[in-house]
């Protein structure tokens, strides 16, 4: 009984955690270029817990992407990843009193590992055009003017205006 339950298990865990190890290595290497190789070291602990692991499992775990469905676990699992991990922009929304949100500047280590996670997914998804990743999903980013500049700074887009 055990056996029939875990065995088809195993490789979509398999491919879950060979990419997590991926991504945090490739995250580690770019903090490390950045100087903060203990984020590095640190980034995305959170994922190893049960209330984030499974969800993620169940979702990304599967091959086809057509099959994927994601529920009600999968958001809760991404809500607490968020509220768990500072290097996620969506940390540092704040309410605005008028049942939407303002952001606040991320302090600049955050800012930076938010850049090497970005680096770090596209590079473990085989996409490690970072900068093409931004231009398409900047405006839905919602960044203080402040850490935008760092980001975009990061980014190699100082003097970019669009």
């Amino acid at each position: 009984m055990i056996a029939t339950l875990v065995i088809p298990l195993v490789p979509p865990i398999w491919r879950y955690m060979s990419y997590i190890v991926r991504h945090k290595w490739y995250v580690f290497l770019w903090c490390c270029r950045y100087g903060i190789p203990i984020l590095g070291l640190t980034h995305d602990m959170s994922k190893f817990r049960p209330s984030e692991f499974f969800p993620y499992l169940a979702h990304f775990g599967q091959r086809d992407s057509e099959t994927r469905n994601p529920g009600d676990r999968l958001q809760h699992a991404i809500e607490l990843h968020y509220s768990r991990n500072k290097h996620h922009w969506q940390w540092w929304l704040q309410p605005d009193g008028q049942g939407g949100t303002v952001p606040t500047p991320m302090r600049s280590q955050y800012a930076i590992e938010m850049v090497a996670d970005w680096r770090g997914a596209g590079r473990a998804q085989g996409r490690p055009d970072t900068l093409a990743w931004y231009r398409d999903h900047k405006d839905k980013i919602d960044l203080h003017p402040a850490t935008r500049r760092v980001v975009e700074q990061l980014l190699g887009l100082e003097d970019w205006n669009g």
